[in-house]
């Protein structure tokens, strides 16, 4: 498409050098990519629901559907597919050439439109994956990560192994005191520290490895109990650590334990580079009262992300342009995000450099984070804490968003459950300015109970999505009759608050013309498949800064 000035917008946040790369992709993929060469928008040109006023439920969910979700996600598949990113290739990860067009591509749908498009810049650091390889006595790849703090460098050498406990009960405590290092010859000029997890902060294990001598440091999951025995990738904290340090698994780390094992560590210095995140708006006659809806669009270095987070973005914006020519009572506001994938940075910038007069005109913020995963539970986010305590202020008016979800699954016959309500996505940087929020999530690492697998189906016993972060995020790995439930959804709750939203702010509006046949009065309530001592199907970080 051509870049229109009038409408499609930069909002500079920084001055940044000219030579970073993410922001230049953008503008290049703009440029050379007319809208018109993706299909995407649910139907032909012509099609009725693309011209007319959908400002009914009726009119809005028969247009909303999951044939044109899928057309979004299919190009998402394609825009991985083309990047050929010489770190990460098949991806849609921030920084790369797969976000560029992902950009390219949302943003051009919605300024055709006719939705006032801003491409909002913010920095990060793009961190380049890490190298562990075993040279000898085998030679094999392994699957790692870089510690954050980390130092640079590209290492060669003998693997030392530190006061390993590699036989149950593996209590280890390597690494944990300089006198662990004490005999070990480090006088080489290449010489790898073989650490395993336990007992002592990441940092303090680096240090002392450092202060031995050492060139490189591998950090290896400890192994004493299931939770322990995957890649473990932590954090170093303020320690001053300038070699590099990366993570393995406990198995990978008693491979490279052998007897004259030597090993390859690569850990490249990150760099600043500038991307952006895509804020599609629609002016309402309240235009003090805004209505924001958001999915990162990123995806992991490891694939295109396509139910992680393609599910939200394409349902986001399939109601987007289906509601293009409403006439809101309220502003409507779009967002999908960048670099959430490296810890919330797109919502997070956005957020934090809105003056208190803008955070005040958001009326309330819908977060939409995998909602199509193929081992799925429906979950909604426990913002009146009936399942969970929530370990974050819940802002006054989220509860009101959590029943509108759970009335419409509710209506649509569709069983749900409750989610911990953990802040651990896009909609943390709004309820941490007191911006109430919710919504929606269909499961991610958490693994499927027999109770789950009788109420909604799937398998027992495997993860709601075991492509979770891995390269098998593909245009396969969908539930359709999730993603399709949840896109009808994410669209009725946009709709109602479009009209009025005075039961979560106390701002009086407009009831949505017509009604749903046999809508209820109260939700049924979430099934109670979880319980408040497991996690909820929340996200976990992986790896820590402490053992």
């Amino acid at each position: 498409m051509t870049v229109r000035s009038m409408t499609l917008r930069t909002r500079k946040r920084r001055t940044v050098p000219a030579a970073v790369a993410g922001f230049g992709l953008i503008l290049a993929a703009l440029a050379a990519s007319p809208a018109s060469a993706a299909p995407g928008a649910g139907g032909p040109s012509d099609n009725a629901c693309d011209n007319r006023n959908n400002q009914t439920y009726r009119k809005l969910l028969e247009c909303v559907t999951l044939d044109g979700v899928l057309a979004h996600q299919e190009q998402f598949q394609k825009i991985a597919d083309n990047n050929d990113d010489p770190y990460y290739p098949g991806s849609r990860a921030a920084g790369t050439q797969g976000y560029a067009d992902s950009v390219a591509y949302v943003a051009g749908l919605l300024e055709d439109a006719g939705y006032q498009v801003t491409l909002d810049e913010f920095e990060f650091e793009f961190v380049f994956p890490a190298v562990l390889e075993q040279v000898t006595p085998v030679e094999e790849d392994y699957e790692t990560g870089t510690f954050t703090g980390s130092g640079a460098g590209d290492v060669t050498g003998a693997v030392i192994p530190v006061d390993l406990a590699l036989e149950p009960p593996r209590e280890s405590t390597s690494g944990c005191e300089a006198a662990d290092f004490a005999g070990l010859d480090f006088s080489g000029p290449s010489d790898i520290a073989l650490i395993q997890r336990g007992a002592c902060d990441f940092a303090v294990k680096a240090t002392n490895a450092e202060a031995a001598g050492a060139e490189a440091v591998v950090i290896f999951n400890q192994g004493n109990d299931p939770t322990r025995e995957e890649l473990i990738v932590g954090t170093l904290g303020d320690a001053d650590v300038t070699i590099p340090v990366v993570g393995a698994s406990f198995a990978d780390g008693v491979a490279l334990s052998q007897p004259g094992s030597t090993a390859h560590v690569r850990v490249v210095e990150s760099e600043t580079r500038t991307d952006v995140n895509v804020i599609a708006e629609l002016p309402g006659r309240n235009d003090d009262n805004v209505v924001m809806a958001g999915a990162h669009l990123d995806s992991v270095a490891a694939g295109p992300g396509i139910n992680d987070n393609g599910s939200g973005s394409a349902a986001i914006l399939e109601t987007a342009l289906k509601m293009a020519n409403l006439k809101p009572h309220n502003t409507l506001r779009f967002a999908w995000w960048g670099a959430e994938e490296h810890g919330l940075i797109g919502s997070t910038a956005y957020v934090d450099e809105l003056p208190q007069d803008e955070l005040d005109r958001i009326a309330l913020y819908l977060n939409y984070d995998m909602v199509g995963s193929p081992n799925y539970v429906f979950m909604v986010y426990d913002a009146d804490q009936s399942t969970f305590e929530a370990p974050v202020p819940v802002p006054p008016g989220s509860a009101a968003i959590e029943d509108v979800y759970e009335l419409y699954y509710t209506w649509a016959e569709e069983p749900y459950d409750d989610t911990a309500f953990s802040g651990r996505s896009d909609y943390q940087a709004f309820i941490e300015n007191g911006i109430p929020a919710a919504g929606l999530f269909t499961g991610a690492e958490e693994i499927k109970t027999p109770e789950q697998e009788a109420i909604w189906g799937g398998t027992a016993g495997e993860q709601s999505d075991q492509c979770y972060h891995e390269a098998c995020d593909t245009i396969d790995n969908l539930d359709l009759h999730a993603l399709e439930v949840n896109s009808d959804l994410i669209a009725f709750a946009q709709l109602t608050f479009a009209y009025s939203t005075e039961s979560v702010n106390g701002v009086p509006g407009a009831r949505v013309p017509g009604r749903l046949p046999g809508f209820p009065d109260q939700p049924a309530g979430p099934e109670g498949t979880f319980d408040s001592s497991t996690d909820g199907g929340a996200v976990l970080d992986r790896g820590g800064a402490t053992d």
